[in-house]
């Protein structure tokens, strides 16, 4: 009889034991945490409401005022995603590239105001490419080939 109760039943919920009730605080000596109901004898944290926000150093100087601060944060800055010409090759004769197609094809992954077209690597095939930005260099290895470059404003 106890093989047949073992074997099939499917046990949803806590194991046996498993959870533990929760501690009722301020309950009185016989609850295991009676009189200052397991805050201890006075203090801050002893009050009602006493509790201490992130950071708080008991009046000291806190340590995020204390560190010096170094440096600039340009918070007008234009983000500038620069992309070389090798990473063309991988786009058919004939294609337009752009950065909607750039960041289908996995080739741009963040965010980004620019986009800069750099002319390092090699480049065989004939693209149309619209970015905001070439290097002279890039320019040059996109048009020599039979291909164009326009820049496209904002």
């Amino acid at each position: 009889m106890s093989d047949m109760n073992n074997s099939n039943n499917i046990c949803i919920g806590p194991a046996a034991n498993s959870r533990r009730s929760r501690k009722r605080v301020g309950r009185g000596h016989g609850s295991g945490n009676g009189k200052t109901a397991g805050k201890g004898h006075k203090g801050q944290k002893a009050r009602s409401g006493g509790s201490i926000r992130w950071g708080f150093e008991g009046g000291q100087m806190p340590l995020q005022r204390r560190v010096p601060k170094r440096g600039f944060n340009n918070i007008f800055a234009k983000s500038v995603a620069a992309i070389n010409v090798s990473k063309l090759e991988i786009f058919k004769d004939g294609t337009l590239v752009n950065k909607e197609l750039l960041k289908s094809s996995g080739i741009l992954k963040r965010k980004f105001d620019y986009l800069k077209i750099l002319g390092n690597g090699n480049l065989t095939k004939k693209l149309n490419v619209h970015a905001d930005m070439f290097s002279a260099g890039a320019k040059l290895k996109i048009e020599n080939i039979g291909g164009t470059t326009e820049v496209i404003q904002k």
